[in-house]
């Protein structure tokens, strides 16, 4: 999923929310973002046409970015599901239950992984994994 372009990946959502909308059957990623989309009622609208396939988005203009945004999702269902870094999965338990869900929980958490992205691309290095847990237990 992650060697294809920026056009490939989004179109890759469409059809996968299309499949999903005509109970067609899915693969284990179709899915995950299908479980993604759909508890994002406000983007569903962009599925209905093509246009998104092209579109920016800008921080700057006060935009979200939905593909990033769910995206960041999926991110954190892999880390989740692989316990990498080791001591997320009790990390995500601990914060789902603080926030009372999944979603509300996911989306502290990823303020913590898009910050510790962004540091890594300002400093040109990889993320840290161990800064990024502290960022994540500081919310427990």
């Amino acid at each position: 999923m992650f060697d294809q372009n920026r056009q490939q990946l989004r179109q890759m959502y469409h059809d996968t929310w299309q499949k999903k909308q005509a109970n067609a059957s899915l693969s284990a990623l179709e899915s995950m973002i299908a479980q993604v989309i759909s508890e994002h009622a406000e983007y569903h609208k962009i599925f209905n046409s093509d246009a998104s396939l092209e579109q920016d988005y800008f921080v700057e203009d006060g935009q979200t970015n939905p593909f990033l945004h769910m995206g960041l999702h999926l991110s954190l269902h892999e880390q989740i599901s692989t316990n990498r870094p080791t001591g997320i999965r009790d990390l995500y338990q601990q914060l789902r239950a603080k926030f009372g869900n999944t979603h509300d929980a996911e989306h502290q958490m990823m303020e913590c992984l898009t910050e510790s992205l962004w540091i890594a691309q300002r400093n040109k290095q990889t993320p840290s994994e161990s800064d990024y847990l502290i960022a994540l237990q500081k919310l427990v």
